[in-house]
């Protein structure tokens, strides 16, 4: 034999082609189609949100900064308030090394639901029907 398993018969090839299935395919989003090449419009819609993540992190620093950072401030204006003791522990130690990891996880907590908010309005903007 000399490998040609259909007994010698040529055989004919048949291409397949996808056309039908192309075809059928629905038209892609301009909104879409925008952010997959590119354009000018896409890029406009990806610095959006990028500028809105942006803000959030940023007012959210502040509110760590203001709220961990006030701390030692009130210590040093009031020192009463810096010897003060809760529990014959100092204050500023159950403020600042125990109460400030619940406080951050806080804001960790606040920024990821607010940062899921920001890429929802996203897509929605995205896959919002042209009309």
């Amino acid at each position: 034999m000399d490998g040609d398993q259909t007994g010698g018969a040529k055989v004919r090839r048949t291409r397949v082609v996808l056309g039908e299935a192309a075809a059928r395919r629905p038209s892609p989003d301009p909104a879409r189609a925008d952010l997959a090449e590119q354009t000018p419009v896409g890029e406009a819609l990806v610095k959006g949100l990028v500028r809105a993540q942006l803000a959030l992190a940023l007012r959210l620093s502040l509110v760590v900064a203001a709220g961990l950072g006030a701390l030692p401030l009130l210590f040093a204006v009031a020192p009463a308030v810096g010897e003060a003791k809760l529990l014959g522990v100092n204050l500023p130690w159950l403020l600042l090394g125990l109460l400030s990891f619940p406080f951050l996880i806080g804001v960790g907590w606040a920024y990821v639901r607010w940062a899921e908010r920001n890429e929802q309005d996203f897509t929605a903007v995205i896959n919002r029907p042209e009309g």
